[in-house]
Protein backbone atom coordinates (compact mmCIF):
# COMPACT_ATOMS: atom_id res chain seq x y z
CA UNK A 1 0.00 0.00 0.00
CA UNK A 2 1.01 3.70 -0.58
CA UNK A 3 -0.30 6.65 1.06
CA UNK A 4 -0.14 8.56 -1.83
CA UNK A 5 -2.45 6.04 -3.80
CA UNK A 6 -4.85 6.25 -1.04
CA UNK A 7 -4.95 10.25 -1.25
CA UNK A 8 -5.63 9.52 -4.90
CA UNK A 9 -8.39 6.89 -4.60
CA UNK A 10 -9.96 9.85 -2.05
CA UNK A 11 -10.03 12.21 -4.05
CA UNK A 12 -11.70 10.23 -7.06
CA UNK A 13 -14.04 9.35 -4.68
CA UNK A 14 -14.83 12.82 -3.79
CA UNK A 15 -15.11 13.59 -7.45
CA UNK A 16 -17.27 11.18 -7.94
CA UNK A 17 -19.84 11.61 -4.65
CA UNK A 18 -19.69 15.55 -6.37
CA UNK A 19 -20.88 14.02 -10.11
CA UNK A 20 -23.29 11.87 -8.18
CA UNK A 21 -25.25 14.85 -7.13
CA UNK A 22 -25.20 16.73 -10.23
CA UNK A 23 -26.72 13.79 -11.63
CA UNK A 24 -29.77 13.48 -9.13
CA UNK A 25 -33.26 15.28 -9.94
CA UNK A 26 -33.45 18.35 -8.08
CA UNK A 27 -36.54 17.39 -6.72
CA UNK A 28 -35.28 13.87 -4.88
CA UNK A 29 -34.14 16.33 -1.97
CA UNK A 30 -33.82 12.79 0.22
CA UNK A 31 -31.05 11.85 -2.25
CA UNK A 32 -29.45 15.25 -2.01
CA UNK A 33 -29.14 15.40 1.40
CA UNK A 34 -28.07 12.02 1.97
CA UNK A 35 -25.20 12.35 -0.66
CA UNK A 36 -24.24 15.21 0.08
CA UNK A 37 -23.99 14.79 3.76
CA UNK A 38 -21.51 11.95 3.07
CA UNK A 39 -19.51 14.00 1.02
CA UNK A 40 -19.10 16.67 3.37
CA UNK A 41 -18.00 13.78 6.41
CA UNK A 42 -15.60 12.36 4.17
CA UNK A 43 -13.95 15.57 2.61
CA UNK A 44 -13.35 16.54 6.63
CA UNK A 45 -12.10 12.67 7.76
CA UNK A 46 -9.96 13.11 4.60
CA UNK A 47 -8.87 16.13 5.64
CA UNK A 48 -7.87 15.70 9.43
CA UNK A 49 -6.00 12.27 8.27
CA UNK A 50 -3.73 14.45 6.13
CA UNK A 51 -3.20 16.64 8.73
CA UNK A 52 -2.38 13.90 11.07
CA UNK A 53 -0.64 11.71 9.16
CA UNK A 54 0.66 12.42 5.35
CA UNK A 55 1.59 16.43 6.63
CA UNK A 56 4.12 15.81 9.41
CA UNK A 57 5.79 13.26 7.30
CA UNK A 58 6.07 15.75 3.82
CA UNK A 59 7.37 18.01 6.26
CA UNK A 60 10.10 15.48 7.48
CA UNK A 61 10.96 14.01 4.11
CA UNK A 62 9.86 16.05 1.76
CA UNK A 63 12.51 17.78 -0.64
CA UNK A 64 10.22 20.40 -2.64
CA UNK A 65 9.08 20.04 -6.04
CA UNK A 66 8.91 22.80 -9.12
CA UNK A 67 10.44 25.08 -6.97
CA UNK A 68 7.66 25.36 -3.87
CA UNK A 69 9.67 23.73 -0.73
CA UNK A 70 7.30 21.12 1.77
CA UNK A 71 7.05 24.07 4.43
CA UNK A 72 5.04 26.20 1.29
CA UNK A 73 3.08 23.06 0.30
CA UNK A 74 1.99 22.45 3.79
CA UNK A 75 1.11 25.86 4.72
CA UNK A 76 -0.94 25.88 1.44
CA UNK A 77 -2.63 23.00 1.89
CA UNK A 78 -3.70 23.71 5.52
CA UNK A 79 -5.36 27.08 4.25
CA UNK A 80 -6.98 24.63 1.32
CA UNK A 81 -8.47 22.63 3.94
CA UNK A 82 -9.72 25.86 5.60
CA UNK A 83 -11.62 27.32 2.74
CA UNK A 84 -13.10 23.62 2.31
CA UNK A 85 -14.40 23.37 5.88
CA UNK A 86 -15.57 26.59 5.53
CA UNK A 87 -17.66 26.38 2.03
CA UNK A 88 -18.73 22.65 3.42
CA UNK A 89 -20.33 24.65 6.38
CA UNK A 90 -21.75 27.38 3.95
CA UNK A 91 -24.07 24.63 2.09
CA UNK A 92 -26.11 24.09 5.24
CA UNK A 93 -27.28 27.51 5.17
CA UNK A 94 -29.50 26.59 1.91
CA UNK A 95 -32.77 24.59 1.84
CA UNK A 96 -31.46 21.17 -0.07
CA UNK A 97 -31.96 21.52 -3.76
CA UNK A 98 -32.74 24.74 -3.92
CA UNK A 99 -30.64 27.34 -6.28
CA UNK A 100 -28.67 29.01 -2.99
CA UNK A 101 -27.55 25.08 -2.11
CA UNK A 102 -26.51 24.24 -5.79
CA UNK A 103 -24.66 27.98 -5.77
CA UNK A 104 -23.32 26.56 -2.63
CA UNK A 105 -22.11 22.68 -3.51
CA UNK A 106 -20.27 24.79 -6.23
CA UNK A 107 -18.05 26.77 -4.11
CA UNK A 108 -17.35 23.57 -2.42
CA UNK A 109 -16.39 21.87 -5.45
CA UNK A 110 -14.21 24.70 -7.02
CA UNK A 111 -11.94 24.61 -3.50
CA UNK A 112 -11.99 21.11 -3.24
CA UNK A 113 -10.69 21.07 -6.75
CA UNK A 114 -8.30 23.90 -6.90
CA UNK A 115 -6.66 21.91 -3.46
CA UNK A 116 -6.70 18.55 -4.71
CA UNK A 117 -4.58 19.30 -8.59
CA UNK A 118 -2.69 21.42 -6.36
CA UNK A 119 -1.89 18.57 -3.79
CA UNK A 120 -1.56 16.16 -6.78
CA UNK A 121 1.03 18.21 -8.41
CA UNK A 122 2.95 19.31 -5.56
CA UNK A 123 2.64 17.05 -1.79
CA UNK A 124 2.08 14.24 -3.75
CA UNK A 125 5.06 14.07 -6.20
CA UNK A 126 6.70 15.40 -3.49
CA UNK A 127 6.17 12.04 -1.31
CA UNK A 128 6.89 9.90 -3.93
CA UNK A 129 9.93 11.41 -4.89
CA UNK A 130 11.36 11.43 -1.42
CA UNK A 131 9.72 9.10 1.07
CA UNK A 132 10.94 5.59 0.93
CA UNK A 133 8.07 2.58 0.08
CA UNK A 134 8.58 1.50 3.81
CA UNK A 135 7.09 4.90 5.07
CA UNK A 136 4.42 5.15 1.88
CA UNK A 137 3.13 1.54 3.60
CA UNK A 138 3.31 2.16 7.10
CA UNK A 139 1.54 5.62 6.58
CA UNK A 140 -1.45 3.90 4.05
CA UNK A 141 -2.18 1.29 7.15
CA UNK A 142 -2.44 4.03 9.51
CA UNK A 143 -4.10 6.50 7.00
CA UNK A 144 -6.69 3.39 6.35
CA UNK A 145 -7.05 3.02 9.90
CA UNK A 146 -8.03 6.31 10.69
CA UNK A 147 -10.65 6.94 8.05
CA UNK A 148 -12.07 3.38 8.78
CA UNK A 149 -12.08 4.70 13.02
CA UNK A 150 -13.58 7.97 11.94
CA UNK A 151 -16.38 6.67 8.98
CA UNK A 152 -18.66 8.72 10.66
CA UNK A 153 -16.93 11.66 10.55
CA UNK A 154 -14.71 14.07 13.03
CA UNK A 155 -15.20 17.14 14.41
CA UNK A 156 -14.35 20.36 11.54
CA UNK A 157 -11.55 22.65 12.92
CA UNK A 158 -10.10 25.26 10.85
CA UNK A 159 -5.88 25.50 11.85
CA UNK A 160 -3.90 28.43 11.30
CA UNK A 161 -1.36 27.08 8.75
CA UNK A 162 1.97 28.90 10.07
CA UNK A 163 1.01 27.50 13.70
CA UNK A 164 0.42 24.18 12.30
CA UNK A 165 3.41 24.09 10.65
CA UNK A 166 5.71 25.42 13.55
CA UNK A 167 4.33 22.75 16.19
CA UNK A 168 5.26 19.71 13.56
CA UNK A 169 8.58 20.89 13.14
CA UNK A 170 9.04 21.30 16.54
CA UNK A 171 7.74 18.17 17.00
CA UNK A 172 10.09 16.54 14.05
CA UNK A 173 13.31 18.55 16.00
CA UNK A 174 12.07 16.84 19.33
CA UNK A 175 11.53 13.43 17.62
CA UNK A 176 14.44 13.42 15.78
CA UNK A 177 16.78 14.44 18.71
CA UNK A 178 16.31 10.81 20.09
CA UNK A 179 15.71 9.14 16.99
CA UNK A 180 18.54 6.39 15.96
CA UNK A 181 16.68 4.53 13.25
CA UNK A 182 14.77 5.55 10.32
CA UNK A 183 11.39 7.76 10.42
CA UNK A 184 9.73 4.51 9.83
CA UNK A 185 10.55 2.36 12.42
CA UNK A 186 7.87 3.70 15.70
CA UNK A 187 4.90 4.99 15.40
CA UNK A 188 6.17 7.64 17.61
CA UNK A 189 8.57 9.11 14.91
CA UNK A 190 5.41 8.20 12.12
CA UNK A 191 3.81 11.19 13.90
CA UNK A 192 0.56 8.69 13.84
CA UNK A 193 -1.66 9.91 16.99
CA UNK A 194 0.53 12.62 18.21
CA UNK A 195 -1.61 15.05 16.58
CA UNK A 196 -4.88 12.93 17.08
CA UNK A 197 -7.87 15.44 18.55
CA UNK A 198 -10.94 13.66 18.80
Amino acid sequence: MDITQLILDDHQEQRRLLATIEQIDPTNTAALGAVWDRLASFLEVHAEAEEQLFYPELLRVGGGVDNVDPEAETKDAIGDHNDIRNAVAAVTDHEVGSEGWYDAITKANEANSDHMAEEEREGLTDFRRHAGLELRHDLAVAFATFEATHFAGVTAVDKDPEVYVREVEAEIATSDDGANDSPATTDTSLGIGSLHSD
